[in-house]
């Protein structure tokens, strides 16, 4: 895929909303270029410094990037200015992260491995985002059962979960310093 170039301000995320240091939103035109609404992974240049970097979605079907304070040092970035980014979707969605506990429940259930097992990475991306976006504790609980639950009974995606955010409007790009 090609690579996609753009400008976007560097925003502040509010106080004690986010454990980065900085986040931008893509414009929608960019993000219409991608390979998938949800998460997804790009390789991102700014001066010459290069980073990978999971997507999440805004919710208004965009996408937004976190910003750690290594990426603002290493990179030059100028937060609360406007930067000029260029990304490239990655040719192979990388393995997500998987949660202790998620793959913990997964592994008590041999069919519910066995499922896991046999989804796609892409699959395995969203089942991982399901689980992360719960808000409470409890939910998230929940969810873990529900996906052990779904696996083993062969389902091969999770259910119901819009990986965009843009009709449940439970993903959102975070809030910014003066929103």
């Amino acid at each position: 895929m090609a690579t996609l170039k753009f400008k976007a301000k560097v925003l502040k995320p509010r106080k004690g909303e986010s454990d980065f240091e900085a986040f931008l939103i893509l414009p929608k035109d960019i993000s219409d270029c991608l390979p998938r609404r949800g998460r997804t992974t790009v390789d991102v240049s700014f001066s010459g410094y290069n980073f990978r970097v999971m997507l999440e979605p805004a919710g208004d079907l965009s996408h937004w990037l976190k910003l750690s304070s290594n990426d603002i040092a290493s990179g030059n970035i100028r937060v609360g200015l406007e930067n000029i980014f260029e990304i490239c979707p990655v040719a192979v969605e990388p393995e997500p992260n998987v949660p202790k506990d998620l793959i913990d429940s997964i592994q008590k259930s041999s069919q519910a491995l066995q499922s896991w097992e046999n989804t796609t990475t892409i699959a395995r991306v969203d089942w991982v985002h399901w689980i992360e976006s719960a808000k409470q504790v409890k939910t998230r609980e929940k969810r873990i059962s529900d996906a052990c639950s779904m696996l083993s009974e062969g389902k091969r995606r999770v259910c119901c979960f819009d990986n965009s955010g843009f009709y449940s409007k439970a993903l959102r790009a975070p809030k910014s310093v003066g929103e």
